[in-house]
């Protein structure tokens, strides 16, 4: 059996919302699972997502966050690696997926 590449962790924060923390690669194999997790939670919060332990995202990563984000009506990143903001800048999602920068923002949310 395959190590697992994708760890989802969910957590639920102060205020009402949701903390998705992934830990691997957010690919074409591993996608389908992050859009399973967005799911389960109805989108019933608001969904933090904390990248900071994702090794690798691909254009399926991405279209999985945006599927995430048009099902929670709204999420904002974290842990955002220099490679994966080029990759939201250049394909224009940095516009649209709320990208927090410190951890005072993240504070704030809980």
């Amino acid at each position: 059996m395959p190590d697992q590449l994708l760890t989802i962790e969910t957590t639920r924060l102060a205020a009402g919302h949701v903390r998705l923390r992934l830990t691997g690669d957010l690919d074409y194999d591993t996608a389908p699972e992050l859009i399973a997790a967005a799911a389960e939670l109805h989108g019933d919060a608001p969904v933090l997502v904390d990248l900071t332990g994702v090794t690798l995202c691909d254009s399926s990563g991405l279209s999985a966050l945006l599927v995430v984000h048009r099902a929670a009506g709204a999420i904002r990143l974290t842990g955002v690696s220099p490679q994966l903001q080029r990759m939201l800048d250049r394909t224009g999602l940095s516009e649209l997926l709320a990208v927090a920068y410190s951890d005072d923002d993240v504070r704030a949310i809980g």
